[in-house]
């Protein structure tokens, strides 16, 4: 049995060698199929990673009133400008806001905090809007339990005394909660519909290969071989052709999804959005354009071959 195997496996690689041409043509038309395979599947999974996690970030920006001081423990004594005294009202709207159904998180964020992330992203020119020229509100980030709780976590939010408003995108993070269901369901559906085009382009560049063989399956009947004896060196001949049509594309996708990852993650990451990790996703992704490969090149000389195999 065992020695049989090898015995085919070894003619399986003589017919590669013999039938050059048509070998190389099939392996070409599996190099780019599974390059196309990969890259597709790289950008569907990796956009609905994003729109999951575009969905799942979506806060609560709570502005407080400019006369409200929820995260100073002291402020100016109103009777005596030149003495501090305890806040009374130290904490009292996070802890309003902690006490609304469905918050999971609050962080707060002074009004000097916000300057400093404006400085940072828009240049040094607000620089002197610092100290009492600052415009802006001291802010609590709030984070829901589930998106669909935001809009009316935000409501509830903004009937607490002391806060100027609750915002969380409006119709802007609604587009973004619609989008990302729609990407989850076309892109997954977009994947499946990309392999099952592989499946049928790899399967008949492997049928056009049998079909200019048919003369030697029919002198090996003629000459009493049996359907397995004959199945055999195909089936292992296809497996090769699939194997070797992705080793290109698992090189150049694990290269090029790797120089992507690390020039366009850092910009992301500001963002709290993450692409799937190369450590852990090409090889996942390498290992399923071999198995389709192999899978599709054996499945399509089997096929091919029931027409010349009947009696």
């Amino acid at each position: 049995m065992i020695r049989t195997f090898f015995k085919h496996l070894w003619q399986s690689i003589k017919n590669l060698r013999r039938n050059g041409w048509m070998t190389v043509a099939a392996v070409s038309s599996v190099t780019i199929t599974l390059v196309l395979v990969g890259v597709f599947l790289a950008v569907i999974l990796n956009t609905t990673k994003l729109a999951t996690d575009l969905e799942n970030n979506v806060r609560i920006s709570t502005f407080l009133k400019l006369n409200v001081h929820d995260g100073d423990k002291e402020i100016v004594d109103p009777n005596d400008k030149s003495k501090m005294m305890t806040n009374p009202d130290y904490h009292k709207v996070e802890t309003a806001i902690k006490a609304v159904p469905h918050v999971v998180k609050v962080t707060y964020s002074s009004k000097a905090n916000e300057l400093d992330k404006l400085t940072k992203s828009l240049g040094n020119t607000w620089k002197m809007f610092q100290g009492d020229s600052n415009p802006l509100y001291d802010v609590y980030i709030v984070e829901a339990d589930k998106p669909e709780n935001v809009e009316t976590v935000s409501k509830n939010i903004s009937k607490i005394e002391g806060v100027e408003r609750a915002d969380y995108g409006g119709t802007n993070t609604k587009k973004i909660f619609g989008l990302s269901k729609v990407v989850r369901t076309w892109g997954l559906g977009a994947a499946g519909l990309l392999l099952f085009v592989a499946v049928f382009l790899i399967s008949n560049t492997i049928r056009i290969t049998i079909l200019s063989r048919q003369r030697e399956i029919q002198i090996m009947r003629l000459v009493g071989a049996k359907n397995g004896y004959i199945r055999w060196p195909f089936f292992l001949e296809g497996a090769w052709v699939g194997l070797l049509g992705a080793i290109l594309p698992s090189v150049l996708i694990g290269i090029v999804y790797r120089i992507a990852y690390v020039g366009l993650q850092g910009t992301l990451s500001q963002q709290g959005l993450y692409l799937l990790n190369p450590t852990t996703f090409v090889p996942q992704l390498i290992i399923l354009m071999v198995v389709v490969g192999v899978a599709i090149g054996s499945l399509g000389s089997i096929i091919s071959m029931r027409r010349f195999l009947k009696i």
